[in-house]
């Protein structure tokens, strides 16, 4: 079985740059600005406190980080 098959960091992340980071940093600010607000307006708009738009908003983030290409 070959787990990088299934978890892609496994194959980008040892070959991973510092001059990439910077540029990742930048789309991980940019992302951030737009998720908060879209985030606590889909959680009200559930009739939910604004506080758990939050917390579902990390794990599809956190989960594409490891699964993603």
């Amino acid at each position: 079985m070959n787990i990088k098959k299934y978890l892609p960091i496994l194959t980008w992340l040892p070959n991973y740059r510092l001059a990439i980071f910077n540029q990742d940093l930048m789309a991980a600010v940019i992302v951030t600005v737009m998720l908060v607000p879209q985030s606590l307006a889909y959680a009200m708009l559930a009739g939910l406190p604004p506080e758990v738009g939050l917390y579902a908003s990390i794990a599809p983030l956190l989960i594409y980080a490891v699964l993603g290409t």
